[in-house]
């Protein structure tokens, strides 16, 4: 796994990444969140020492300087340009390898995986953002690391890609693998990340599983519908149990912060007829909101 510690960064008086720490997990998708400065690109940067900084970082308990092989322990992608534009993507991919002594047939199969194959004997700079952005997830899984860090990967992708991208990406991650992924696309982000990391001005305010950010934030509840001669009497009976009320159609109420289990009991206590009962969690992007409106906003949840 990947662990951060005390990260910190300084641009004359602005401070970029203050105090970070947080870890990455074997087996799970970790999101890095953040909005637009809000210093998650400089921290990828310190974590492969590819800035100057405070604070350490260690994958699987091993320094990057002290690593056997570095493209073996981690592969990162964080620039969707980072090739020479004349180099073919075939060669640009077997540079790569070298390190690990990758071979000729593993070059080969990430280009199949990666849908690169009708590009594979071009110079990449004549790319699209999205054919860029393979090339760059293919030079960062080439030699099989046990450590992924991407910076928003999904960029410049259709929403083929994206779906590829993500399936892609949880199943690297269930093979054991440690994979920290920032994007701008929080509905994706939703469907991927197993865990959450959120920052804001270089600080870290939240820390925590996916299921348990999406139970702290506003709009979670229960939906039910009933016939409209029993609306009225199923709003009187939730109401004298103290929750709120969410009106979703004439026949339609969002109950907040209720389950299923217990807005079901209540109804058929009540004797009124349950024509549909769903739970309706927070979306992703109505907590980061929540969670990055201001600073005294800011907050950190779950344990490191």
């Amino acid at each position: 796994m990947i662990t951060v510690q005390g990260l910190g960064k300084s641009y004359g008086s602005t401070v970029a990444v203050d105090d970070l720490s947080f870890e990455v997990l074997d087996g799970q998708v970790t999101g890095f969140l953040g909005p637009n400065g809000s210093g998650k690109s400089t921290s990828m940067r310190l974590m492969l020492g590819l800035d100057f900084g405070a604070g350490s970082t260690s994958f699987d308990g091993t320094s990057l300087r002290e690593a056997p092989s570095t493209s073996q322990t981690v592969g990162a992608h964080l620039d969707a340009k980072s090739f020479h534009p004349k180099r073919t993507a075939r060669n640009h991919l077997r540079m790569l390898g070298q390190e690990a002594r990758v071979s000729t047939q593993r070059v080969d199969e990430v280009i199949d995986l990666l849908g690169l194959e009708s590009v594979a004997r071009k110079g990449p700079g004549g790319f699209s953002l999205g054919m860029a952005q393979r090339l760059g997830l293919a030079g960062a899984i080439l030699a099989k690391p046990r450590n992924l860090i991407l910076d928003e990967p999904a960029n410049g992708l259709d929403p083929q890609s994206i779906h590829w991208l993500r399936d892609f990406l949880k199943s690297y991650a269930a093979e054991g693998n440690a994979v920290l992924v920032s994007s701008h696309l929080l509905s994706e982000m939703q469907l991927m990340a197993d865990r959450v990391v959120v920052i804001a001005k270089g600080r870290l305010i939240a820390d925590d599983s996916m299921a348990s950010l999406m139970s702290q934030g506003n709009g979670a509840g229960a939906v039910v519908r009933t016939d409209s001669a029993s609306i009225d009497q199923l709003r009187t009976t939730l109401v004298a149990e103290g929750y709120q009320l969410e009106n979703q159609g004439s026949d339609s109420i969002k109950v907040l912060d209720a389950t299923t289990d217990v807005v079901g009991r209540l109804a058929h206590h009540a004797g009124v007829p349950v024509l549909e009962l769903a739970a309706k969690q927070a979306s992703l992007e109505s907590v980061f909101l929540e969670l990055t409106d201001s600073e005294q906003g800011f907050r950190t949840g779950g344990s490191q």
